[in-house]
This record gives structure tokens, C-alpha cells and sequence, in this order.
């Protein structure tokens, strides 16, 4: 299959392939690693 920008499953080959992805992300078969930060204290601090 040929991937260009008239595919309709871009970035995925085909519709089996891109269900095959997000299966393996809701399996959390994919991770990003990140780094724990301490919560800040919001207090009163002014939405914006």
C-alpha cells in the first residue's frame, strides 16, 4: 500500500493497523516516560 496524503487512515496503512495502535495503547502496551514534579500549593492564587 502506498502511503501518501489521499490516505485516509494517515498515519496508519490501513483501518486493521490503526485499530491494531490504539488497542495497544488503551492495553497500555506504549508508554511515555515523564518525570514526577512536586504539586504546587495553588492557594489563592488568581485564575486566568
Amino acid at each position: 500500500m502506498e502511503w501518501n496524503e489521499k490516505n485516509k487512515y494517515r498515519p496508519f496503512c490501513s483501518e486493521r493497523c490503526k485499530q491494531i495502535d490504539l488497542g495497544a495503547w488503551a492495553e497500555e502496551k506504549y508508554t511515555i516516560p515523564a518525570v514526577n514534579l512536586p504539586l504546587e500549593d495553588e492557594g489563592d492564587k488568581p485564575v486566568q
